[in-house]
Order: structure tokens, then sequence, then C-alpha cells
């Protein structure tokens, strides 16, 4: 679902820039954000972005040392940038975006339907899991993982926004979001097709140590503070706890997502 580099020739020679005056703020506002596109920001999201030959790409704009990494990391770009002064990306994201010189346009990535995935996915399962922040951690680290896709629904879960790409380090390009209309039922349709599904909960009986390793798995993570709905926890084979020996016993749940996908993939068939 993802396109990979090979060996990019290095930027050689002057870029001839498209510029705009001094102080003249781009049209395309963020807020269309989350409708007909996204809005990506900083190194990772958009330089993946671009490397990402599924991602359909609208609009580019870049500070003269933004292009100049472009070009030196990945040669030849799929869309013409235009260079702008940092303040002007500065006033479609807000002074406090890290944008990194770098700001993208692009279309939401084609997401794959739940029945499509292969019967040994490693998949993780969001319960109404909404901080932008957390979900983007959870998608970068479950790239680090090889997680197949990333279970999320409709309601109560942020879209695919650049503050959560950001955090994502451009993890969307390498897990795709699968959203489905009912949890309970996309977990009760995994099971039927022999995924086990694993439901993290501090108040467990079983240690995370303890769960058998399947092929095809399903990490599921509740929200913060809730946790896991009751619907959702009567959908899991298993309710598993992590068991910390420190004097906190509790972590957020990107990091638990992280130490949970560790603890699962470790010997994993498949």
């Amino acid at each position: 679902m993802t396109s990979r580099r090979d060996g990019p020739p290095r930027f050689q020679g002057a870029a001839r820039f498209r510029h705009r005056p001094q102080g003249h703020r781009p049209g395309g506002p963020a807020a269309r954000e989350g409708l007909d596109h996204v809005v990506l920001y900083g190194w990772h999201p958009v330089s993946e972005a671009l490397a990402n030959a599924a991602r359909g790409l609208h609009r580019l704009l870049a500070t003269e040392n933004g292009i100049l990494r472009l070009k030196e990391e990945l040669g030849e770009l799929r869309i013409e940038p235009e260079l702008v002064k940092p303040s002007a990306i500065n006033a479609l994201l807000g002074a406090d975006a890290v944008h990194q010189g770098l700001y993208l346009e692009a279309e939401h990535l084609p997401a794959p339907a739940i029945e499509s995935v292969p019967e040994d996915a490693l998949l993780v399962a969001l319960d109404q899991i909404t901080d932008p922040h957390n979900v983007g951690a959870i998608v970068r680290t479950a790239a680090a993982f090889g997680v197949t896709a990333i279970v999320t629904t409709a309601r109560h879960a942020p879209n695919a926004t650049g503050v959560m790409a950001k955090s994502a380090s451009g993890g969307l390009e390498h897990v795709p979001l699968i959203v489905v209309r009912n949890l309970a039922e996309a977990l009760i349709a995994l099971g039927e097709r022999g995924f086990a599904r694993v439901g993290l909960d501090s108040e467990a009986e079983t240690p995370l140590d303890d769960v058998e390793k399947r092929a095809g798995m399903v990490v599921v993570l509740g929200a913060e503070g809730k946790g896991l709905r009751q619907r959702t926890r009567e959908c899991c084979d298993v309710l598993a706890r992590i068991d910390f020996t420190g004097a906190i016993r509790s972590v957020n749940v990107s990091n638990a997502a992280a130490i949970s996908l560790y603890a699962l993939t470790r010997g994993r068939a498949g």
C-alpha cells in the first residue's frame, strides 16, 4: 500500500522555485482539512507522503531550506513546490505548529475494507480514543511493529488531521486506518475469522506475557481513564494487564500500545 524509495538521486545544482511576494498569504486554508483533503506538515509526515505513490497530492508549500532538503532526500518531487516564507505557513497553521518549513495539502489515503485484511494480520483496535496526539503516537508505534492496520470508529475518534499526522511522524503512510461503524461488530467478525482479540485492562487477571501469540491478532485499546467499554470487553477473547514493577503503575495509552505490541510480537507466528 506504500511506496518505497530506491536510492533517489542527490539534488544537484540550483533549483528554480516559484516565488511569492513577501507577505503574501497562500490560499487554500487548512479549514478544508477533513473534508476533501488533509493538511500535513513537518518533515516526516510530508516527506513520507511525497514518497507514497498511493497518496494523492494537491499543493506543497515549502521554504527554501525545506525544498532543498526534500530534493536532496527524494530527488524529483511528484508535485512542484511553491516557495514561501516560514511566516506564510505560520499564517495557515498557527505560530505554535512545528512545520519545519513544509506544508502539504493531500488526499486522504484509501482505506482497506476490514474483510480484506489477511488471516495473519496484526491489528490494533481503538475504543473511543479521541486525542489526536495519542492516536498519532499509536500509529507511529504501529508502523514500527509492522501492524497491518488500525481499526477505529467513525464516531468518538479523531480524523487523520495534521496534528495526528505530525505525532505519527510519517506512520500514516504505512499503517492504514480502517473506519468501522460499530467496533463490537467488527471484533465479532474478526473473531469468526480466527483472530485472537486481546483487550488491554489494568485490572485483568491475565498478565500480558501469558497471552498466547497467534498469527492473526487484534490488540484492543481503550481510552485513558475510561478503559474499554463493557461491550468491547465482551468481544475480547482475553483481557490482559501490563505488570509494572515501579512506583507508578500506569502509563498513557500510546505507551501501553508500545509495550503491548512488543510483548505480543516476540516469537509471534507469521
